[in-house]
């Protein structure tokens, strides 16, 4: 079982493609999308309310192995490493495994007990621009180096003690959740639209 966790603000086709590449390299039976209802290193200025995610999320998979949860939410954590060792408690007989791209690796040594999320949890890591050479030369990477594993035996990623992980090198997706926000919240420059928002503003 893939884990995949996050603001998903909003979801976008880059969650979708590395869930797509789970499924597939790892030969998992599903992956979950754990909505976060608030992430701690992130501020709240521009985050939609969880629920709108939670919706958005909904709305953007279509694909019956792909879940998308609010887990978190009822877990009523927003701290992975206690939110997995919940659901390892809850399920105890389900293989996880937790997804992400290259930039959470490059960062993830600032989250709470970041290594209790490796010594819990096999991780596979994907590829994303322009990541990649400083999440392996980042302190999680050099930490956790001789656990690392060839991605010629992704097939048994699931099944293996943690800590294991695995980086993937594989094709990039542009999906980035920052560019559709700014793309989502550009201001129109023409002078017709200008007036257009003043009159809206006046009302």
């Amino acid at each position: 079982m893939g884990i995949l966790g996050g603001s998903f603000n909003p979801a976008h086709e880059g969650h979708l493609h590395i869930s797509l590449l789970a499924l597939k390299l790892l030969k998992l039976d599903e992956v979950w999308w754990m909505v976060s209802p608030q992430n701690p290193l992130k501020s709240t200025d521009g985050m939609a309310r969880f629920e709108e995610r939670l919706a958005n999320a909904r709305a953007l998979v279509r694909h019956p192995s792909i879940r998308i949860t609010d887990i978190e939410s009822r877990l009523g954590s927003t701290n992975t490493a206690e939110s997995l060792a919940v659901l390892k408690r809850g399920f105890p007989k389900t293989h996880f495994v937790w997804l992400m791209g290259a930039d959470n690796l490059k960062q993830i040594s600032r989250w709470h007990q970041w290594t209790r999320i490796f010594n819990q949890v096999p991780i596979a890591v994907f590829d994303r621009a322009p990541y990649s050479f400083g999440a392996l030369a980042g302190k999680a990477a050099k930490a956790f180096f001789r656990f690392k594993k060839k991605p010629s035996d992704a097939y048994n990623l699931a099944n293996m003690p943690a800590p294991a992980w695995m980086f993937f090198h594989t094709r990039l997706h542009p999906g980035s959740a920052t560019d559709i926000r700014a793309q989502r919240d550009a201001v129109p420059r023409s002078e017709g639209q200008k007036g257009s928002r003043r009159t809206a503003k006046g009302e």
